[in-house]
């Protein structure tokens, strides 16, 4: 029989699980939060900015399974609670009451700070060989870094 865990230094799986967990709560927040402002947007780009919201949180929760799926397959435990999320997350939630204009600049500096996040997990990963987290963390962190500067180009 085939041993098909993945062979990686524990101490250096258990520092990689620590960066997916921080990516997840992340992300699972900032899902939440495109969806609150999807629900709540307005003003004359409405129908722009709800389809965008849309896009975004969706994507996000696509997302938030491949980070949970990944912790997973090296062996740890992918923690779903939104009180974990928000206590680890270093995205915070969001008043819904507030204009487009704020809506936009929110999920532009988390989609900012998303990337970081990712980009960090992505270079421990490589540390490590973990290629296979490594692309995982490059693929969302191009995709935070797309929706950046869609956001971005909203407010110019």
């Amino acid at each position: 029989m085939q041993n098909t865990k993945v062979s990686i230094a524990p101490d250096a799986k258990a520092e990689i699980i620590e960066a997916l967990s921080q990516s997840l709560s992340e992300t699972a927040v900032e899902t939440t939060k495109a969806q609150n402002f999807h629900w709540n947007v307005r003003g004359m780009a409405f129908g722009q900015l709800h389809e965008l919201f849309q896009t975004i949180y969706e994507n996000h929760f696509a997302g938030q399974d491949l980070l949970a799926e990944r912790i997973k397959a090296l062996e740890g435990h992918a923690d779903g609670r939104m009180a974990e999320f928000l206590k680890r997350s270093a995205i915070v939630e969001s008043d819904s009451h507030i204009g487009a204009t704020q809506m936009i600049e929110t999920l532009m500096r988390d989609q900012e700070t998303l990337s970081t996040t990712l980009r960090a997990a992505a270079m421990l990963a490589e540390e490590h060989g973990d290629i296979v987290t490594n692309d995982l963390a490059i693929e969302r962190a191009t995709a935070h870094d797309k929706f950046a500067w869609m956001l971005r180009a909203h407010l110019a």
